[in-house]
This record gives C-alpha cells, structure tokens and sequence, in this order.
C-alpha cells in the first residue's frame, strides 16, 4: 500500500524497499474548465542537481526535448499535450543505482507551457498529484496529491528524491514558482536565453 504525503513531509524510499533500484515517477493533473481561449499544455521537467542544489550542466535538465539525463538514469516519457484521462499525464523512470554519485538530488516539476500568453495559473489546475512505483511490480509507492492552494504560479516544484546516508528519500515540495519553466531553470543555475 502506498505511503501518502502531506507537503513538507519526507520518507524512506530504498531503506524501506529493499532491492529497489528502478522506479517510475508518474505525474498528473486536470485543467479546470476555464475558458482561457487556448488549450492547457502542462509539462512535466526533471532538474538533476548537485549538493549546492544546481545542475551541473544543461544535460542535467531533463524535459520532453531533453528526454534522458543522468548518463541514462533518468528518461522522461514524452510530452503529453492535453492531460486528458485518467492516470499519469507524464512519467519519469530513475534508476536509482546508475544516478551519477555527484547528483544529490533530482527535482519534479511541473510548468504550463506558455502560461503568460495563454493567461494560464495553477489556480486553474486542479488534481495534481506526484508518485513513484516500483518499475519491476508496478507497485504505488509513494503519493503525493498537492492541495489546491495554488493561484497565479505557472510552474510548481511537487517533489524530490535525494540521497541520504547512502539511501533515496522523496519529499514532498509542493512550492509554487511565477514565472514559469525560466525561472526555475535560472533558481537551479541555468542560463535562460
């Protein structure tokens, strides 16, 4: 049984699972039925970080035109354009053992692509959830549902895993950014061009 999570809160993800070294992360989310006179296209990105919370380089952000980071450890599913339907509107698959040793964190998040133009916010957004599953088993490990506290953000950190004491651990984020994809591309050391 899955292991539910407020905002803020933190658990054992390999100390608790055993063997566990492949995992899919699946993220979702609903757009509200606002007529904002263009279609929601949400995006889910990935920031793989060092110890003083950047990436090392741009192969360290992992998105729907960079889809593998990490050497191969991290590979991101595709764009999903519309978030219509059931279930996870992207995922991300980590294996957990070939993480590069220098990355001590890896960030999920979730953008609007081209909010500004398009007058889009999280406040239109409702469902939005992040967990991990077992690759081997399809087993719900973690989830994460974000509450629907959100207004004018157009990007959202909703999770991270990161290494301790030489095991994995989630934590659930839940923060909310203005400025979209740019500006958490430049807080994790990016240059946005």
């Amino acid at each position: 049984m899955a292991i539910s999570l407020q905002k803020g809160q933190k658990v054992d993800l390999t100390k608790t699972n055993p063997g566990l070294s492949k995992i899919v992360v699946g993220l979702g989310w609903d757009a509200n039925k606002f007529d904002t006179g263009a279609a929601f296209d949400l995006d889910a990105s990935v920031f793989l970080l060092n110890e003083s919370g950047k990436t090392r380089s741009e192969k360290d952000f992992v998105f729907y035109n960079n889809n593998e980071g990490g050497n191969g450890s991290v590979v991101h599913s595709g764009d999903n354009l519309t978030g219509a339907g059931d279930g996870d509107d992207e995922q991300v698959k980590v294996d957990l053992q070939s993480v590069p040793q220098d990355v001590a964190k890896i960030a999920f998040t979730i953008t609007i692509h081209d909010a500004e133009s398009r007058n889009q916010n999280f406040g239109q957004v409702s469902n939005a959830f992040v967990r991990v599953l077992s690759e081997e088993t399809g087993e719900e490990l973690i989830r994460y549902d974000l509450a629907e506290d959100f207004s004018i953000e157009t990007a959202v950190v909703v999770g991270e895993l990161y290494r301790h004491n030489g095991e994995w651990k989630f934590s659930a984020v839940g923060s909310g950014y203005q400025g979209g994809l740019a500006a958490l591309a430049t807080d994790y050391g990016l240059q946005v061009g």
